[in-house]
């Protein structure tokens, strides 16, 4: 072999600006000065072999302590089982936060993996979505947050697979007592069409049938929509500032104007999910010091993706190189960023791609490092402590009432007003919405209830219906007093 091709081989093996003859001249001229300084070659050599071997810990870990983590990566003070979190069974401290990861894929949505959506609580009781992807109402459900709570929705940009389960609980939500309108927060666009509020208008021409048909109940103002579009172009903008909480955007590079990230400060806590983009400089800027920073993160593997989806290498690359971060990006925006906690969702979380993930993160990260996948990771944070689980989802569940603090803000209750005044339908009777023809086709109620239950069908919600909450628990303390007692104490 000549020299040239000598040369070509080695720049082709190593695929770095660095030649293995340019390493052999670097040893070989150490090794030179080394003699010369009055040191030997073997023990040069030792000396090299132990400096590419040694691992050090940087967390500060000692001999014999084994794998050590931040002092601060310990249970805070709510954790009520270290090692799962059950829902319901644990109240946030007044000085907390909990982040539950309701979705964490990009596309498909799975059995594991629901579209991307993050949930943030607050100890001040405030709650805030953060995308609403398709599939995560059924982690909602399962984390037993009541339907009407589900509000203050942060959309980071409009492709559909962060905002296609906003639809189904705008539709439904209302029927199940929330009658005050529904709030989103997102950003504008290259032109009025491409921005939020069209989306939202579309949803509503889109649901019409939907939302008619349900007005023959109590609905309220429960369709109308509070849209809170913000200039995306306006970095670290203010688009939330109330009761102590505010958040803040900047956009991102996705491929197309009108993407953006968040931060939410609340009580000297924070935390950032910067929603789909390529790695840039204004998330480095404005997530600075975070406590919790969430980004995507797609591997760089398109090849072994192609066997996968069976779709090109050709089509899978520009995808990620227009509008997603690859993973040594990830540990790249890590490493700028310097939060408490650094967290990857938005990925499809495939067991023998994650120690690859990890591996890219690590080229430059070596601080906390936790994934936003599968479903149910949840973070508690607090100043002194920071500690990841993962919640209990129930395969079967169902919608949990409201708190007692949750009911007073649906319905307006409090010491002077005890009564809950159901809104009238708008739709007063059938005939409104439906051919007397069509209903005159239903089968006599009679003819299949059974003899001794019949109920007559009942079909017109009754006007100026309301539940008067003080006579709710008189009734109930005179049952329990009864139960007790005897039924005629």
């Amino acid at each position: 072999m000549s020299a040239e091709d000598r040369q070509s081989a080695d720049t082709q093996e190593g695929n770095t600006s660095l030649t293995r003859r340019d390493v052999l001249k670097g040893f070989a001229v150490t090794t030179a000065a080394a003699v010369s300084a009055g040191m030997s070659a073997q023990a040069l050599a030792a000396d090299q072999a132990s400096s590419a071997t040694e691992v050090k810990n940087p967390y500060g870990g000692g001999p014999n302590t084994g794998i050590t983590l931040p002092p601060y990566y310990r249970p805070t003070p709510s954790v009520a089982n270290a090692n799962t979190f059950f829902p319901g069974m644990e109240e946030l401290g007044d000085d907390e936060m909990r982040i539950s990861f309701i979705g964490s894929s990009p596309v498909p949505p799975t059995r594991a993996q629901a579209g991307t959506a993050i949930m943030v609580e607050l100890g001040n009781g405030k709650r805030f979505f953060f995308d609403l992807g398709p599939g995560c109402f059924r982690n909602i459900v399962a984390l037993q947050v009541p339907m009407q709570m589900v509000n203050d929705i942060f959309i980071t940009h409009l492709h559909i697979d962060h905002y296609g389960e906003l639809p189904y609980i705008y539709g439904f939500s209302a029927w199940a007592g929330r009658w005050k309108p529904l709030r989103v927060h997102g950003p504008s666009g290259r032109t009025p069409k491409d921005g939020i509020k069209a989306m939202i208008e579309g949803m509503k021409a889109m649901t019409h049938w939907h939302t008619d048909s349900f007005n023959l109940f109590p609905i309220g103002d429960g369709y109308e929509v509070e849209v809170n579009e913000f200039d995306y172009r306006d970095d670290n903008g203010i688009c939330y500032d109330k009761d102590g909480v505010v958040i803040r955007h900047w956009r991102r590079i996705h491929g197309k104007d009108g993407a953006s990230a968040y931060r939410l400060d609340w009580n000297g806590l924070s935390f950032v999910w910067t929603g789909d983009g390529r790695p840039d400089a204004n998330t480095v800027k404005y997530a600075k010091g975070v406590d919790v920073f969430v980004t995507e993160l797609q591997p760089d593997t398109m090849n072994v993706q192609t066997l996968k989806f069976g779709m090109p290498v050709e089509v899978l690359t520009p995808t990620v190189d227009v509008a997603h971060t690859v993973h040594y990006a990830t540990g790249y925006m890590f490493k700028q960023v310097q939060p408490r906690l650094a967290m990857a969702t938005h990925l499809a979380y495939d067991e023998e791609l994650v120690p690859e993930m990890v591996a890219g993160v690590r080229t430059h990260w070596g601080g906390l490092f936790q994934f936003g996948a599968p479903d149910g990771v949840v973070v508690n944070v607090t100043k002194k402590a920071i500690w990841t689980r993962r919640a209990a989802l129930p395969e079967s569940t169902n919608f949990v009432r409201p708190s007692a603090k949750e009911a007073k803000e649906l319905f307006d209750i409090s010491l002077t007003k005890t009564t809950v005044d159901f809104p009238n339908p708008r739709h007063a009777v059938l005939t409104d919405i439906e051919d007397p023809a069509t209903r005159a086709l239903e089968i006599d109620a009679k003819k299949y209830y059974p003899p001794g239950v019949y109920r007559k069908p009942n079909p017109v919600f009754p006007k100026g219906f309301k539940i008067d909450i003080k006579k709710m628990v008189k009734d109930k303390i005179v049952q329990r007093i009864k139960s007790v007692f005897g039924a005629d104490e």
